[in-house]
């Protein structure tokens, strides 16, 4: 009886760990790098390389008493131990665009911040740290969106015109040229993936009529030829509007999106198209398999359960009158991971929030007259939660979670939330809140807790320090069952403080 009384005890005051083959692992942060940087005096863009786990920042910082910035390319190991650093001369007309890679080459591209159409290119090995450097003169682009690189050439889409195309620098040849076979008006939504396996460039675009939309995939070469051509669309009354390709061997791929019921501005569930080739399509048209929100376990978990049993009510309801429930939800899709089953969506729901303003203005109703309308300002973007989601190879869903998200904000719309598989077969989903890692333990279906978080370590030994004012924060996956945490961090420490840009690797394995 004493042992039993014992046990009650320890079990409410939650010291009694049972841990075992199926239990959590708890991150840690076995390493940190800190760099002397302030977040108005200097720029860092991150790049890891799968090549070889390692870690390719582009560094920009003000030279006291200098007119221009030192610009330095600096790779670390996968214990983010410094290798070498390699100086970068960049023409002082030009400004920073994006930054990608393949294999073990980094690719830098700055646009002229005097005439759009001139690019200028970084191309750095990153095993020696020897950098190649291209100047480009595309004659007539504008805003650039999607930047990959493939086979040695650089994929951009660009915008001209009030359309959106594609772009290809060949660093070979030193020209570039538009691909004439991907140019849609906007608005469009327009994915690309690289496929390193394949070697081919693949575009996703979306073609309205105001009414209905469908998917145009094109399949390119790594030097820009078109090889293949295909329309993806659904005989109901669903619409596609954007989705990602499956990576890969092209004997199994898979096409997985959203749809919509009629209004094209939000999703209402997810759909795969199995676009193997053996795959038999019917009256012209690939087989789609439709996933309403409704129908996902976990889709609703950011709502309380009474308001979630008010919606699927509703949602039976409609259906029994042979009506659907419209739901409004916007996803920004991340690209598909590949997994021994299939492949593993994320997407991110978001809604843009807006702000008012004194600066209003009057118009005329011809009803009631003058009425002053108040002004508004877009104030970023607001992710409320991250849906999971496994398919197996042919696109049928196996199981799907949720991970509700906090203090999600951003003026850009960024991925926010990272994902990297365990040891064990499961995943965990991470991303960066100020001052805390917040992370979420995904096995299948299986409901978990959506408030794990470590705050982020300042010091790796015993020394007690505060950090606040961080800045530019995110988080990245890495390699295996880690991430970095990155960011401009104001630490203090007793009467001391630093101004840094800080890295550090959270590891989920041990």
């Amino acid at each position: 009886m004493k042992h039993f009384l014992l046990l009650l005890l320890l079990l409410g005051s939650g010291s009694l760990v049972l841990a075992g083959p199926g239990s959590d692992p708890e991150p840690t942060q076995p390493a940190r790098l800190e760099l002397p940087l302030g977040a108005f005096t200097s720029d860092v863009r991150l790049q890891p390389l799968a090549s070889d786990s390692s870690l390719v920042l582009l560094v920009e910082q003000e030279v006291p008493g200098k007119s221009r910035n030192g610009i330095s390319f600096q790779k670390y190991n996968h214990q983010l131990k410094p290798l070498w650093t390699s100086p970068l001369d960049v023409p002082q007309e030009y400004t920073f665009s994006r930054l990608t890679a393949e294999g073990a080459m980094v690719y830098a591209l700055y646009q002229s911040q005097y005439v759009q159409n001139k690019l200028w290119v970084a191309e750095l090995d990153g095993l020696t740290g020897q950098v190649h450097t291209y100047t480009f003169d595309t004659k007539n682009s504008r805003d650039i969106y999607e930047y990959k690189a493939l086979g040695g050439n650089l994929f951009l889409t660009v915008l001209v015109d009030n359309h959106l195309t594609a772009l290809l620098l060949n660093l070979r040849t030193g020209k570039s040229r538009f691909l004439p076979s991907v140019y849609e008006q906007i608005p469009t939504n327009l994915t690309l993936v690289a496929d390193s396996v394949t070697r081919r460039a693949e575009f996703v675009m979306s073609q309205t009529n105001g009414l209905k939309s469908r998917l145009l995939l094109k399949q390119l070469s790594a030097d820009g030829q078109l090889l293949h051509s295909e329309y993806v669309q659904a005989e109901s009354e669903r619409s596609l509007l954007t989705a990602q390709l499956s990576p890969g061997d092209t004997d199994e791929r898979l096409l997985t999106g959203t749809y919509t019921l009629r209004d094209t501005r939000y999703s209402q569930g997810l759909f795969v198209a199995d676009l193997t080739e053996s795959t038999t399509a019917v009256n012209g048209h690939r087989p789609l398999r439709f996933y309403d929100f409704l129908n996902l376990k976990h889709f609703f978990d950011f709502m309380s359960p009474s308001r979630v049993a008010r919606l699927r009510i509703k949602g039976e309801r409609l259906r029994a009158t042979a009506r659907d429930l419209r739901l409004h939800y916007h996803l920004l899709i991340h690209d598909l991971m590949p997994t021994p089953e299939g492949y593993v969506l994320i997407a991110e729901i978001y809604y843009p929030r807006y702000r008012n303003n004194s600066m209003g203005n009057m118009y005329y109703n011809p009803t009631i007259g003058s009425v002053y309308r108040p002004g508004r300002n877009f104030d970023g973007y607001y992710t409320t939660h991250a849906i999971v989601c496994g398919f197996d190879r042919r696109g049928n869903l196996l199981w799907d979670n949720n991970f509700v998200m906090q203090n999600a904000e951003s003026y850009d719309l960024d991925e926010t939330v990272q994902l990297r598989p365990l040891a064990d077969g499961r995943f965990v989903m991470a991303y960066l809140d100020e001052y805390r890692i917040r992370y979420k333990i995904i096995d299948g279906s299986t409901t978990s807790p959506n408030n794990l978080e470590i705050p982020i370590q300042t010091a790796l030994g015993d020394t007690k320090e505060k950090a606040n004012n961080a800045t530019q924060e995110g988080m990245l996956a890495w390699y295996g069952s880690r991430f970095l945490a990155y960011g401009y961090q104001h630490v203090r420490a007793g009467m001391s403080s630093r101004d840094v840009y800080f890295i550090n690797a959270v590891a989920f394995d041990k």
